[in-house]
């Protein structure tokens, strides 16, 4: 039975973060990220939202490819880090799945497979990341390579930047110049991240890739997704199920984490780090009651959490407490917490019930 815990998908929000990266890639195609169950989303729901608005959507394993084409979504669908052997590959192949190819092996064990029909591949060139592609002096022959093989329909060529994040640094403009000059004449790119979307007009390449833009969290530091004009993907709640005075002096929570200096009005959420919220969370950081922000008072438990609302006296049992979402930036708990919203969003784990309307509820 529900304990009142709650998450709710915006998937408005999450339409108009699709449209904010479309404005600011024009000229680009655009692949919408949904890996990692669509960075904690739920990966059909918010598939099914975003797949009428994109040009292809973009998963990191077999897995998710397939639970998308299971859902009945038959449009393009990259495997950002390609197969891992030669019979994902056929399985991949199968339901015309695109390819990342990121190392010579995966190339043969496209060359040996049959194929319903030739497909586009993405050859990945490795411009400075240093986790995946072939080195760019590799590229021009291997892209002549597929070319000619006959599984092989069009080779479009990737990378991944690593530092787009910063608009200072001229590390983005390096990579690209290494895509650009290792791609072959009349080869599609693409090049751009969240951040590369954001902040590097004219080096996204013909497909862009956001990703943590969608789910209105920042890809920067130092730049709030507001001010990027993001909104919110995904507003966490939990309910309080216990409120209680504390003097000077007490202590709350495992080794007395938090010591009460003046009297306080102490509550008690029903949400741990059972459910995906980070135990390192430390004092002070923010969540909202009614509205009003609130701050964590003590450490995070397995299945509870203590939040200070000596300053929301109408605060009740039962009363919501925002722990992110459209009122507390899920950034903004991550900064405190020594970690980025990628991490919290992807981490989440809710337990209970999941139900998929126009704005998502998962309720334990």
């Amino acid at each position: 039975m529900s304990r009142g815990t709650c998450v709710t998908v915006h998937l408005d929000n999450l339409r108009h973060n699709l449209r904010t990266a479309q404005a600011h890639a024009p000229d680009s195609r655009v692949w919408a990220v949904v890996k990692a169950n669509a960075y904690g989303h739920g990966l059909v729901p918010v598939a099914r939202t975003l797949a009428p608005l994109s040009d292809g959507l973009a998963v990191a394993t077999l897995d998710e490819a397939l639970c998308l084409r299971e859902a009945g979504l038959s449009g393009p669908v990259m495997l950002l880090e390609g197969t891992v052997s030669a019979t994902q590959t056929e399985q991949a192949l199968a339901r015309n799945l695109e390819l990342v190819l990121h190392h010579p092996e995966q190339i043969a064990w496209l060359a040996a497979c049959q194929v319903p029909a030739p497909v586009r591949v993405w050859l990945k060139i490795d411009t400075g990341m240093h986790r995946l592609g072939v080195m760019p002096d590799q590229a021009p022959d291997l892209i002549r390579q597929l070319q000619s093989l006959s599984q092989v329909e069009q080779v479009a060529t990737m990378t991944h930047f690593a530092r787009a994040d910063d608009p200072e640094h001229d590390m983005t403009i390096t990579q690209a110049e290494l895509l650009n000059n290792a791609t072959l004449p009349g080869c599609a790119t693409s090049l751009a991240n969240s951040a590369g979307v954001l902040f590097w007009p004219g080096r996204q390449g013909d497909w862009v890739r956001p990703g943590i833009m969608l789910y209105g969290a920042t890809p920067a530091p130092g730049r709030s997704a507001a001010e990027l004009g993001l909104r919110a993907g995904m507003t966490l709640t939990a309910p309080i199920i216990a409120l209680r005075d504390l003097q000077p002096g007490e202590a709350v929570g495992y080794g007395g984490a938090f010591k009460v200096e003046k009297p306080m009005r102490l509550a008690t959420v029903a949400m741990g780090y059972a459910d995906g919220y980070p135990r390192h969370a430390p004092n002070g950081t923010p969540a909202a009651v009614r509205g009003q922000p609130v701050t964590l008072a003590g450490r995070v438990s397995m299945d509870m959490l203590t939040v200070d609302v000596t300053s929301v006296p109408e605060a009740a049992l039962g009363d919501p407490v925002e722990l992110w979402g459209e009122q507390v930036p899920v950034d903004e708990v991550a900064q405190a917490s020594g970690t980025i919203g990628y991490e919290l969003l992807a981490r989440l784990s809710v337990r209970g019930e999941v139900g998929y309307s126009e704005t998502r509820t998962v309720q334990s």
